[in-house]
């Protein structure tokens, strides 16, 4: 089996690549939408609608398949012999950062359940600084495997 990983390794690499870049965009973006959700449209209203269909389709189409097939593919990376050094430190924060990436995905969901639901209970404003939070935690990820810290 780990012959097998090793020579599959440049393509489990690039897939991971891609799902990430496909994950990161709509945890990048669907905060903004809530933004605008939160602060022009009416529980019920036509905008509403609008916003929760975007909301549900990047969700469902995009972000979900991406966050999967990132952990998929991220895990045959860590089971790839001689690809992480359980000695540093480096991948414990990756794999922290990672957990709560994932955990602010959820919480995203949740967010998009209560906006459903006609219950959000957040600003723009509040929604414009968690925008900031997959954005401080790839930066952490990235570091965490380029520069080994």
């Amino acid at each position: 089996m780990s012959d097998l990983l090793a020579g599959l390794y440049p393509w489990v690499l690039s897939l991971h690549i891609m799902s990430v870049i496909s994950w990161m965009a709509g945890l990048f973006y669907l905060p903004r939408l809530f933004v605008h959700h939160a602060e022009q449209s009416q529980p019920g209203d036509q905008l509403d609608q609008t916003f929760q269909m975007m909301e549900y389709k990047l969700l469902k189409v995009i972000m979900g398949p991406a966050s999967v097939a990132t952990w998929v593919f991220g895990l045959l990376l860590v089971a790839t012999p001689g690809i992480i050094d359980w000695g540093a430190v480096w991948p414990y924060t990756k794999a922290v950062s990672v957990i709560a990436m994932t955990g602010f995905h959820h919480w995203l969901m949740g967010r998009r359940k209560a906006f459903e639901a006609g219950e959000n209970t957040l600003s723009g404003k509040r929604y414009r600084m968690m925008n900031e939070v997959p954005t401080l935690l790839m930066i952490v990820i990235v570091f965490s495997v380029v520069v080994k810290f």
